[in-house]
């Protein structure tokens, strides 16, 4: 049986496989796999990376073991642009790759969520009643609408942007 698991064995004896015989195994991988093949294996790559770094779960109001939520973004944006490219040529086949993209996004936002909570200011005390004679506050005008504030701090994936 042989020991050398890439069938390299440059000749009798098991020697280092000539640059040569490197350069032609190289070039067979390259003419045996596709492009739409190693896109597939990047997106399944990103997916994984960006669960990775999700983090492990926690207990209960701790935050994941290693969680990194900006590459956990930009794996879940990356895999997105090459589930748009894979589209064109094997669009039958993607369906797990959707499923765990959406997973991942959905994981992604309910942390994000939970982050942005955890780190939101606790509410103002409450005011006193206005003393006698003086005059009430002016109410405020009302507030723009506009993004919330996981979505204007760029932490919240969303859609299309």
């Amino acid at each position: 049986m042989n020991a050398d698991p890439a069938g390299m064995s440059g000749g009798p004896g098991g020697e280092a496989p000539s640059e040569a015989e490197l350069r032609a195994a190289y070039e067979a991988e390259l003419a045996r796999i596709s492009a739409s093949d190693m896109i597939a294996q990047a997106a399944v790559s990103l997916l994984n990376i960006g669960a990775h770094r999700m983090g492990a779960p926690a207990g209960e109001g701790e935050s994941p073991a290693g969680q990194d939520l900006e590459q956990a973004r930009d794996a879940i944006d990356a895999a997105r642009a090459l589930l748009e490219i894979l589209e064109r040529r094997i669009p039958g086949e993607l369906a797990p790759l959707r499923d765990a993209l959406s997973r991942l996004q959905l994981a992604y936002a309910a942390e994000a969520g939970r982050t942005q909570a955890a780190e939101a200011p606790a509410a103002p005390p409450a005011q006193s009643a206005p003393q006698a004679g003086a005059q009430p506050a002016a109410p405020e005008p009302p507030a723009q609408p506009g993004p919330g504030p996981a979505e204007s701090s760029g932490r919240l994936w969303v859609p299309g942007r």
